[in-house]
């Protein structure tokens, strides 16, 4: 998916999510305030933050200047459907709900109807979750990039496709007990301390003997 981005000029979504990748590390989502804007100096303008403010809506917080061109003003603080058509707005609901509820990343696929004034355009959407300062993914790093030239504004945009996958964070995974070897002992939960193997007489052995020898003196 990035090389494909990378070649027809949606190079911006895969800085931005190389991004957000490198920041989460090995957590599930990385926080709101973790975001730097100089990590993404040159996707600025395409670039948003989003705050959920209901199930399947979000307003935007911070827009780069990108996506006020599309629309011809300033575009904070309105609702991302703002920028969808309406028949694409219930697709859109439930794309928000998956990467704030899944939580999920998701990749849109758009283009904008051609008419008077309005050139085609194609244009990709990219929807990172974010965890806010009290711990809740309701926040959410975007990036927006449009391909044509603008026209006459605002452009909305229809949804083609949706992707989205899942996050998963890097686990290690425990070795099964069934696995260690014999003579490991076996850990035990809570604060109780590991036990010893024991190496005394096992039940069913041949206790130890101890022969006595006596002699008669004779004279």
């Amino acid at each position: 998916m990035t090389d494909f981005q990378a070649d027809t000029g949606f190079s911006a979504l895969s800085q931005v999510e190389g991004y957000w990748d490198a920041l989460r590390g090995s957590r599930l989502i990385p926080k709101r305030s973790e975001i730097d804007p100089r990590g993404i100096e040159t996707a600025l303008e395409y670039t948003f933050i989003l705050e959920r403010i209901a199930p399947g809506m979000a307003r935007l917080r911070i827009a780069g200047s990108h996506l006020g061109d599309l629309m011809g003003m300033e575009v904070r603080g309105m609702p991302l459907t703002s920028m969808i058509s309406p028949d694409g707005r219930r697709q859109l609901n439930d794309a928000l709900e998956d990467v704030f509820q899944r939580p999920s990343v998701c990749e849109l696929h758009l283009s904008s109807a051609v008419g008077f004034d309005k050139p085609a355009l194609e244009a990709r959407m990219i929807l990172l979750p974010l965890k806010s300062d009290l711990g809740d993914v309701s926040r959410a790093l975007g990036c927006f990039v449009a391909r044509g030239t603008i026209g006459r504004k605002p452009r909305r945009f229809d949804i083609l496709k949706t992707q989205s996958r899942a996050i998963v964070a890097p686990t290690t995974a425990p070795m099964p007990l069934d696995a260690l070897p014999p003579d490991v002992a076996r850990p035990k939960s809570g604060m109780a301390e590991a036990s010893k193997p024991f190496k005394g007489r096992r039940t069913g052995d041949v206790p130890y003997l101890r022969l006595i020898k006596t002699t008669t003196k004779t004279e």
